[in-house]
C-alpha cells in the first residue's frame, strides 16, 4: 500500500503543480473576468459530473467488484467483465452527453441561473459547455481503465492521467487563444482533446494487462447489475464536496462578478493536499480494504484503515494551517501577473482561508468512504451525503446573511437582496465557510456509523500520534505567524521575485518546523508503515 500511495501521489503531485501552472496562465491571458467566469461554469459541470459519475460513483462500485472478480474467477471472465461494463458505461454516457450538448441552454440556466441577467455571458457558457460536455464521455472511459489498474496495483499511469489535461488548458491559454474569437473559446477546444488524450493515453496499459477488448452491450450481466446498484447510492455518497460546490456555482451567479473564478482558484489550492494525498489514500486503499473484506479478514482490514487516517492527519492538519496563513503569498505570487490584479489577490485568499479549514475533513472523508465501499455497502454514506449537503444549503444561505449583514454600508441596505448582494464584494467567503462546516458533518457521521458497524478498532498510539501533530502544527503556525509580521506586504509595490523569496523562505521554515517537532517528539520514517498483525504466542 505504501509503494502504491508513493506511486499514486508522486504523480498527482506532477499533475496537481502543472494545475498550478494551467490557472496561472488562465488567470494571466484572460483575468478574472465574465468570460473567465462563464469558461469555469462550463467546465465545472461535466467535471462535476465527471467525478460523480466516473471518479465518484462508477470508480467506487467498479473496484470492489472488479476485485471480488479477479479474485475468484478465471481471467478471461475478469476479460468479459471488463467488454461488458466499458459497453454499457460508454452507451449510457453517449445518450448523456448528446443530452447535455442539446440541452446545453437548459443546464447552463439551472447551474447558473444569475448569467439570464447578461445575454452575452449566458451564450458565452452555452457554447463553451458545448465543447465541454463530451469531456464527460471520455474521461469516464479513463476512469474505467484506471480502476483496473489500480486494481492491479498499477497506480503510477492512472495518476499521471490529469497531466494531459493540464497540458491542453496551458497550451489553449498561452497559444491557441490568440488565434480564437472570442479567445476563451480555446480552453473548451482544449478540454475535448484533453478527454480524447487521456483515454488513448491508458489503452497500452489495457492492452498488456490483456485487459483491452470491443465494448460490448451487457446491462443483464449479474456482475454489471451489481456495479449498477451499488452506484446508486454513491452519486451522493462519493460525491457530496461536488454536489456541494456546483450549489456554490448556483448562489455564486448572483454575487459579484469575478465570484466563480475566486472560488475556483480556492478549489485549486485546496485541490493539491487532497489530490496528493486525500484522493490518494482513498485510491490506493480500497483494493486493499476490498481483499480483506472478500477474504474475511477484519483486523487486516482495520489495520489498513488505520493506516490511511493516520497518514490523512499527518498531511491534512498541517496544510489546514499552512494554507489559512499563507493563503495571500500564495495567491499573490502564483497568480498575481498578467490581467489578475491585486483586488483578485484579496479576494481568493477570503475563499482560500475560508474553504481551508474543512481540509482535514475533505482529506479523512477520503479516507473512511472506501471502507463503506469495500463491504460494498453504498447506502450508509448516503444518509451522510444528505445530511452534509441540507447543512451546506442552510448554511450558504445564513453565512451569505451574515457577511451581507457585517460589511454592507448602509446605502447597499435600501436596495433590493439580489441587486445588493451583487455589489458587495467577498461574500463569496460565505460558500467557503458553508462547505468547510458541511464536510464536518459528513466525516462525524461517517465515523459515527463506522463504528457502529463494529468492523473498525483504533489501533493502538493515537493519543500520542494527535500529541505530536498538535505541537507541530502550533510550532509551525508561530513561524509562520512570525514571518508575516515580519513581511506583512504581498500586492502593491512587491516584486515578483521579492514575493518567491520570501514564500519560499516561509515555506520551507514552516515545513521544516514541522517536520522538525515530529522528529523531536520521536515520530520516525518506520511510523509511516502500516501497523503489523498481532502475533500469536505459542504455548510452549
Amino acid at each position: 500500500m505504501f509503494r502504491g500511495l508513493l506511486s499514486f501521489s508522486a504523480m498527482t503531485l506532477v499533475s496537481r503543480v502543472l494545475g498550478l501552472v494551467r490557472d496561472m496562465s488562465i488567470n494571466a491571458a484572460f483575468g478574472a473576468s465574465g468570460a473567465t467566469d462563464a469558461f469555469w461554469v462550463a467546465f465545472r459541470i461535466p467535471n462535476f459530473m465527471r467525478r460523480l459519475f466516473a471518479e465518484g460513483s462508477f470508480s467506487t462500485a467498479f473496484v470492489p467488484v472488479f476485485t471480488q472478480v479477479k479474485e475468484t474467477r478465471s481471467h478471461a471472465e475478469l476479460k468479459q467483465l471488463m467488454a461488458q461494463v466499458s459497453g454499457t458505461l460508454g452507451g449510457v454516457l453517449l445518450v448523456v452527453t448528446a443530452l447535455g450538448i442539446f440541452f446545453a441552454p437548459q443546464v447552463t440556466m439551472l447551474f447558473s441561473p444569475g448569467a439570464l441577467a447578461e445575454p452575452e455571458k449566458f451564450a458565452l457558457t452555452v457554447d463553451l459547455l458545448r465543447l465541454t460536455f463530451p469531456f464527460l464521455l471520455f474521461v469516464s472511459l479513463t476512469a474505467l481503465s484506471g480502476g483496473a489498474l489500480n486494481s492491479f496495483h498499477r497506480f503510477g499511469l492512472p495518476a499521471l492521467t490529469p497531466v494531459i489535461l493540464n497540458l491542453c488548458m496551458i497550451g489553449g491559454a498561452l497559444v491557441l487563444s490568440r488565434h480564437m474569437q472570442p479567445p476563451i473559446m480555446a480552453m473548451g477546444w482544449a478540454i475535448l482533446l484533453a478527454g480524447i488524450l487521456q483515454l488513448l493515453f491508458l489503452l497500452p496499459a489495457l492492452r498488456g494487462l490483456n485487459l483491452l477488448t470491443l465494448p460490448r452491450w451487457g446491462w443483464n450481466h449479474p456482475h454489471v447489475r451489481r456495479i449498477m446498484h451499488l452506484m446508486v447510492p454513491t452519486l451522493f455518497g462519493s460525491s457530496v464536496a461536488q454536489i456541494n460546490l456546483l450549489f456554490d456555482t448556483v448562489i455564486a451567479s448572483y454575487l459579484v462578478l469575478g465570484s466563480q473564478t475566486w472560488l475556483s482558484q480556492a478549489d485549486r489550492f485546496l485541490e493539491l493536499p487532497l489530490g496528493v494525498f486525500g484522493v490518494a489514500l482513498g485510491t490506493v486503499i480500497l483494493p486493499s480494504l476490498s481483499r480483506h473484506f472478500v477474504a474475511t479478514d477484519t483486523d487486516g482490514f482495520s489495520r489498513a484503515l488505520d493506516w490511511g487516517l493516520r497518514l490523512a492527519t499527518l498531511i491534512a492538519l498541517p496544510a489546514m494551517f499552512g494554507l489559512m496563513l499563507l493563503a495571500k503569498p500564495l495567491v499573490a505570487t502564483i497568480f498575481q501577473h498578467g490581467r489578475w490584479l491585486a483586488h483578485d489577490t484579496d479576494m481568493a485568499t477570503l475563499s482560500i482561508t475560508a474553504l481551508s479549514f474543512g481540509l482535514p475533513a475533505f482529506a479523512l472523508v477520503k479516507v473512511l468512504l472506501p471502507a463503506f465501499y469495500a463491504r460494498q455497502d453504498t447506502r450508509t454514506p448516503v444518509r451522510a451525503a444528505v445530511a452534509s449537503l441540507l447543512t451546506n444549503m442552510v448554511l450558504n444561505v445564513a453565512f451569505v446573511a451574515l457577511l451581507f449583514e457585517l460589511w454592507a454600508p448602509p446605502a447597499l441596505r435600501n436596495l433590493g437582496w439580489f441587486d445588493a448582494i451583487s455589489r458587495l464584494p467577498g461574500l463569496h467567503m460565505a460558500l467557503g465557510m458553508a462547505s468547510a462546516v458541511a464536510a464536518y458533518v459528513n466525516l462525524w457521521l461517517l465515523w459515527r456509523w463506522l463504528r457502529q458497524a463494529g468492523v473498525y478498532q483504533l489501533q493502538a498510539g493515537w493519543a500520542r500520534h494527535l500529541a505530536r501533530l498538535g505541537l507541530a502544527c502550533l510550532a509551525m503556525a508561530a513561524v509562520l505567524l512570525l514571518g508575516r509580521w515580519w513581511w506583512p506586504l504581498w500586492t502593491h509595490g512587491v516584486p515578483v521575485l521579492t514575493r518567491l523569496w520570501h514564500l519560499a523562505i516561509l515555506v520551507a521554515a514552516g515545513g521544516g518546523v514541522y517536520v522538525g517537532v515530529l522528529l523531536a517528539l520521536g515520530m520516525r520514517p518506520r511510523d509511516l508503515r502500516p501497523l503489523p498483525a498481532p502475533s500469536l504466542s505459542k504455548a510452549p
